[in-house]
């Protein structure tokens, strides 16, 4: 199945860098599968190595992408949009799992695209963090982590009317797992005693260390990310059809992705019939 075009492109340069950037978070992200702890000469280099990375590569990102990655009425669309999310995001400040983040950043990662939604949730968490005073090593990591919501939102197959708005609630729902998931792998190797069963091993085949991962996952934030989910279905389902068709709306009358045509002026007759 074909998918719906996006509202707003981005040029191929600023896709080539957007798709590095979201190699290399998901290297940041499962660095415990890559890297054992102490590989840098201490326990908590690698987490620290790839923050200070990630921070780096969305400096870069924002940078091309305002540099011509999408034009000046795509730029004041994202800001507008990570202010809203911004603002929405300490009305659930997390209590039991509920997050009012997600479900904006989900719906205009299906309108305006997946290199619009990849942007749109990195600057959405920056923005909170400076807002709500949540700026520290895990930041990066949940820019990510909603980067990649934003961007696979975009990647969703065609859709239309209830069975596109049900195909977004149940996105969103496996989002608010998604999240957590990646989340989770940031911090996993340091919280727990080394004698657990769920522990991080540096050593372990890869097949035992996926397994002991996922215990922890189920048992640590499976109950957390179960209201983060119904949370997002919750808020996609009652407002989804709504927000789309602001979204649209929106998007048709500012034309993001109107072509340029530049045309010869043609000369104006004087009143005394020769031409100015």
């Amino acid at each position: 199945m074909s998918r719906r075009a996006a509202a707003i492109g981005i040029a191929p340069r600023a896709g080539i860098v957007i798709a590095m950037a979201a190699f290399l978070g998901v290297v940041a992200f499962f660095w415990p599968f890559l890297v054992a702890p102490g590989t840098f000469g201490a326990a908590y280099a690698p987490p620290l190595i790839f923050g200070v990375l990630l921070v780096l590569v969305l400096c870069v990102v924002i940078s091309e992408i305002a540099e011509g990655g999408i034009n000046s009425k795509a730029l004041a669309m994202l800001g507008v949009l990570s202010a809203v999310n911004a603002a929405l995001r300490p009305l659930g400040a997390g209590t039991a799992g509920i997050e009012t983040v997600f479900f904006v950043l989900v719906l205009a990662g299906r309108v305006y695209g997946p290199g619009f939604g990849f942007t749109l949730g990195c600057t959405s968490l920056f923005a909170s963090a400076l807002i709500t005073g949540g700026v520290g090593p895990w930041m990066p990591y949940q820019m990510f982590g909603c980067a990649f919501v934003g961007m696979l939102a975009g990647l969703l197959p065609k859709a239309t009317g209830r069975r596109e708005v049900l195909m977004l609630a149940f996105y969103g729902a496996l989002s608010g797992y998604l999240f957590g998931f990646l989340l989770n792998l940031s911090f996993w190797p340091f919280s727990l005693d080394p004698n657990s069963s769920i522990a991080y091993l540096p050593g372990l085949p890869f097949t035992e260390q996926w397994q002991r991962y996922l215990a922890f996952d189920l048992a640590t934030s499976l109950g957390w990310d179960t209201g983060r989910a119904v949370t997002n279905f919750v808020c996609v389902a009652l407002a989804g059809p709504a927000v789309l068709t602001t979204f649209r709306r929106a998007a048709r009358k500012a034309r993001f992705q109107a072509p340029v045509r530049f045309t010869t002026p043609t000369a104006t007759p004087a009143p005394d019939g020769q031409d100015r």
